[in-house]
């Protein structure tokens, strides 16, 4: 039922599996031997998309309550079985896509009832000072540079792309170099956040300058910024799917050598040896797929 969910989230099976943290043959044998169990079709399948069958739709609500019942299930065994107490002190970049914080945060709650959850958002290089220093015992960060020693658990990856309005001359474009956009305007976010680092990283490592005008700490200004005609951005793939993005127009960009945005957890227990955190991060093995 996890790997339906997660079909007919993503509507593809390669993002699908990833999310999943299966392969992508092991979803498609599965989703085929659900079908022949069935007797019925649930997706139609093209080479661009998949989409949910009529029977698919109809199974989906009782497959997410499924999941749900079975994680409820075994929160409430751990809640009467252990006992776990004290500070949990955790943070996180806004936006991360491949894993829903909040969510999380709120099934921990649920299972560690007397564990007081002390939660900080910030940009990831705030938040890996923060951990190392002692201050977070945890954060969900989209950079793996300054990790140094500590603890890190990849999550996921994503490609970056570039973002502009529809009316854009690149927005026609199968694809775009980085070396093109060198006279573009940017709305980018503040330095302490992970995407800026690896977008800048990526335009000096080609000796390209581009120009950052609108320096922003939140998704939904910056997507503001853009749907007005303000400057292009270059985001996560996840970013542009967002509702508020709908309009907007996602170009890929040339990888040349640049590297992805990666979410990972890091974590730094020190001397703590009753650090609520591998609490947290254990529960990582069947977190639900975030919505976009």
């Amino acid at each position: 039922m996890e790997y339906l969910v997660a079909l007919a989230d993503e509507r593809q099976f390669t993002r699908a599996a990833e999310v999943t943290g299966v392969s992508q043959s092991g979803l498609s044998a599965a989703i085929r031997n659900l079908e022949v169990e069935l007797g019925t079709k649930l997706f139609t399948r093209t080479t661009r998309k998949v989409e949910p069958t009529e029977a698919g739709l109809a199974l989906l609500p009782f497959a997410r309550t499924m999941l749900s019942s079975a994680t409820e299930a075994r929160d409430a065994v751990v809640q009467v079985s252990r006992e776990l107490a004290g500070t949990l002190r955790v943070g996180a970049e806004q936006c991360l896509g491949v894993v829903d914080v909040s969510s999380l945060l709120e099934r921990f709650h649920r299972r560690y009832p007397r564990v007081e959850i002390a939660f900080t958002q910030a940009g990831s290089h705030e938040l890996l000072a923060g951990v190392r220093d002692g201050d977070l015992d945890a954060a969900f960060v989209a950079t793996p540079d300054h990790v140094g020693v500590l603890p890190r658990t990849v999550l996921g990856q994503e490609p970056v792309v570039l973002l502009c309005p529809p009316e854009h001359p690149l927005a026609s474009r199968p694809g775009v170099d980085r070396d093109e956009l060198g006279g573009e305007s940017f709305i980018d976010f503040h330095p302490s956040w992970a995407v800026r680092q690896l977008n800048d990283d990526a335009f000096a490592a080609r000796g390209v300058h581009r120009r950052v005008r609108f320096t922003v700490n939140d998704v939904h200004t910056l997507l503001d910024l853009v749907d007005r005609g303000l400057g292009v951005a270059l985001v996560p793939r996840h970013v542009a799917a967002k509702p508020q993005a709908a309009r907007l127009v996602a170009v890929p960009v040339a990888q040349d050598g640049a590297a992805d945005w990666v979410v990972s957890v890091v974590t730094n227990t020190g001397e703590r040896q009753d650090s609520p955190a591998p609490h947290l991060v254990e529960l990582l093995d069947d977190a639900p797929v975030p919505a976009a």
